[in-house]
């Protein structure tokens, strides 16, 4: 039986209001993310563009702000000028990066018009793997210059008479990564981005500009190659980015929930990194994070090397397709909460990917059924919810050992506070697998309370997957928790993400 655990909050001590874009996320030219996935023009929902209404229903109630396109790997070796003008006239290139065909049917102009359908913007990457400066300032002036100048009128004689104002834009992509095209060493990565930076903002000073990080934190280039990259682009760049996937290495349950102290651990290590650069440098800049690729991905690793290999060239073969469980989604909560405890410097965070590949959203193959993934869930309440200032929030409970790691907390939570609305939203998860987590939190200091909704994501099999027309991990309400006396008192399910709204007054 597990102790009461505590949490404490002071509206008083907060850490920095959540950026709307940590819930943003990133579609990428790999399997059928793009092809069979968000686009199907044979698809009996499919709009005048091709693209799925059910799959974009779907998307619409993770009111996603960003998404990172078109890569992610397949970037490293993509030439932008392909996915542009006449659709009839685009090349069917050789995608090397995956080893598939790439039809280039859905491209700049179309994907635009897809991230307005849905209310995002777009988080563009540019290639400085085979290429480099001219490519990147070419695809800017493309995007965001108004007219008179060879690409922007190249681009209004698309029929985009508007500028696209892209604002945010990727260097790169995992370029200390030897899988990478043009894999580079961080003196070399650190000098191009620097140089292809300060060129881009000579075309448009009001970008943003992420400098490539760690491919993840096991690289052994990390963390020596983000202080050897931030020791050129400092002064160029807004943002470093972060790259992780967590999964169930070992076999055991126990060390797999506790997976998100890894997140924990690396965030913190980059945070330093970036801080020592900083004294390095006597600069008052900081340097904020952009974590443009996470999620849980280890069900698919090694099962695709076969089509890769032995089938190659393939159009939109179905790979990295991730069937998520009622622990993956649990895994998932904890790292989501991981972020946003650190809202004081992750300013952008991308869910990798948002249809098939590591997905939430899946489709059937061949234009079937679309559907919703365990890992859905959390990540839509988040999005929909997780708005305010994130609280400080100090955690008492029991903990536990499991083959890899020690003093596990069996409670992940973090506090936000949305002043305007008068509401405090606690998000959680019980690492438990056997045991509910009885939860009380002193919330005197916000006035009166009543609990508007207390929800979880739970069930008796840690294994249990959804599926076309058989979603039975959802979250579900949980009864008996309320506030009484300044108290909040609840009880957490075993194995659980929970969402407990509070109105305050």
């Amino acid at each position: 039986m597990l102790s009461n655990a505590k949490i404490a909050l002071d509206p008083a001590f907060q850490l920095a209001p959540v950026d709307p874009r940590v819930y943003s996320s990133f579609i990428e030219h790999l399997g059928r993310a793009v092809y069979d996935g968000i686009y199907c023009p044979d698809h009996p929902t499919a709009d005048a563009l091709g693209f799925r209404r059910d799959v974009i229903e779907l998307i619409q109630p993770l009111r996603i702000p960003m998404m990172r396109y078109p890569g992610g790997n397949f970037v490293s070796g993509f030439h932008w000028e392909d996915s542009v003008g006449p659709r009839d006239q685009r090349p069917r290139r050789l995608d090397r990066a995956w080893r598939t065909l790439e039809t280039n049917q859905v491209g700049l102009h179309e994907f635009g018009a897809w991230c307005r359908e849905i209310g995002a913007e777009m988080m563009m990457a540019v290639n400085l793997g085979t290429r480099g400066i001219d490519a990147a300032c070419n695809l800017l002036e493309y995007c965001n210059h108004p007219s008179g100048s060879y690409w922007s009128d190249l681009r209004r004689s698309h029929g985009a008479e508007q500028p696209y104002g892209i604002h945010t834009w990727c260097l790169g992509n995992e370029m200390d990564g030897p899988w990478q095209i043009g894999h580079k060493t961080a003196e070399e990565y650190g000098r191009l981005a620097c140089e292809t930076a300060r060129a881009m903002r000579k075309i448009d000073a009001s970008i943003e500009l992420v400098a490539t990080g760690s491919s993840y934190p096991e690289m052994p280039t990390f963390p020596t190659w983000e202080a050897t990259v931030l020791g050129h682009v400092y002064d160029d760049v807004d943002y470093l980015s972060l790259h992780q996937y967590l999964g169930d290495t070992t076999g055991d349950l126990g060390d797999f929930l506790a997976k998100s102290l890894t997140t924990e651990h690396f965030i913190r290590s980059v945070v330093a990194t970036c801080d020592f650069v900083k004294a390095q440098k006597r600069s008052k800049k900081q340097m904020m994070l952009s974590f443009d690729e996470w999620n849980i991905w280890y069900h698919s690793l090694g099962k695709d090397d076969e089509i890769q290999e032995k089938h190659p060239w393939q159009q939109a073969p179905g790979l990295v397709e991730d069937i998520y469980t009622l622990a993956d989604a649990v895994v998932f909560g904890s790292m989501l909460i991981t972020l946003l405890r650190h809202a004081d410097r992750v300013k952008i965070a991308c869910l990798a990917q948002l249809v098939n590949v590591i997905a939430p959203i899946m489709t059937e193959p061949g234009g079937g059924k679309a559907w919703k993934q365990t890992i859905y869930y959390p990540f839509a309440q988040a999005a929909q919810y997780g708005h305010g200032t994130v609280l400080l929030t100090d955690v008492t409970c029991d903990r536990y050992d499991s083959k890899t790691f020690t003093d596990v907390p069996y409670l992940e939570a973090v506090a936000i506070q949305d002043e305007a609305a008068h509401t405090l939203t606690l998000f959680a998860v019980n690492r438990s697998q056997t045991d509910s987590l009885p939860l009380s939190c002193d919330l005197r200091a916000f006035g009166t309370g009543r609990v508007v909704e207390h929800s979880a994501l739970f069930g008796e099999d840690p294994q249990a997957v959804n599926g076309p027309g058989r979603e039975v991990i959802v979250p579900r309400p949980v009864s008996g928790t309320a506030v009484a006396d300044g108290s909040l008192s609840a009880l957490l399910p075993p194995m659980s993400w929970n969402m407990i709204r509070i109105q305050c007054q």
